[in-house]
C-alpha cells in the first residue's frame, strides 16, 4: 500500500518536473525578447529539475540504497546557481544597452519593472503617422 502510494508521489513528481521544463523550453523559444526569454527557463529549469530530482529522491529511498546526497547536493546547487546566473546575464544585458536609444516602454526601469503604458504610446505614435 505504501510502495503504491509512493510510486504515485514519483509519477506526479516527474509529471509536474517534465511540465515545468518543457514550459521553460517553450518560453524561450516563443519569448520575444532577451528580458522575457530569460524569465521563463530560469523558472522552469529550477522548478522542473526540482520536481524530477525530488522523485529521484523518492525512488531511491524506496527502492534503492537508501538516501544519498547527491541528490540534495544537486539541487541545492541548481537552486542557488540558476537565478544568479539568470541575474547576472540580465545585468550585463542591461549595461550593454546603457546609451543605446530604444523605446522606453520595452525596457525595465531600474526597479526592474516594465512600463504599463506601451499601448498608449503605441496608440499615440499611430495617430502621429496618420496626421503628418
Amino acid at each position: 500500500m505504501i510502495a503504491t502510494l509512493l510510486d504515485g508521489l514519483t509519477i506526479l513528481l516527474l509529471a509536474i518536473g517534465c511540465f515545468f521544463v518543457f514550459l521553460g523550453s517553450f518560453a524561450l523559444v516563443k519569448m520575444t525578447g532577451f528580458f522575457h526569454r530569460i524569465h521563463g527557463p530560469t523558472k522552469g529549469s529550477t522548478l522542473g529539475v526540482g520536481c524530477i530530482l525530488l522523485a529521484s529522491i523518492v525512488y531511491h529511498t524506496v527502492y534503492g540504497s537508501g538516501l544519498h546526497p547527491r541528490e540534495l547536493l544537486i539541487t541545492v546547487f541548481l537552486f542557488l546557481t540558476a537565478p544568479v546566473a539568470a541575474h547576472l546575464m540580465s545585468r550585463a544585458a542591461l549595461s550593454l544597452m546603457e546609451g543605446r536609444p530604444t523605446d522606453p516602454s520595452t525596457i525595465p526601469d531600474p526597479e526592474g519593472h516594465i512600463r504599463d503604458d506601451a499601448d498608449e504610446r503605441a496608440a499615440e505614435r499611430a495617430g502621429e503617422r496618420d496626421d503628418g
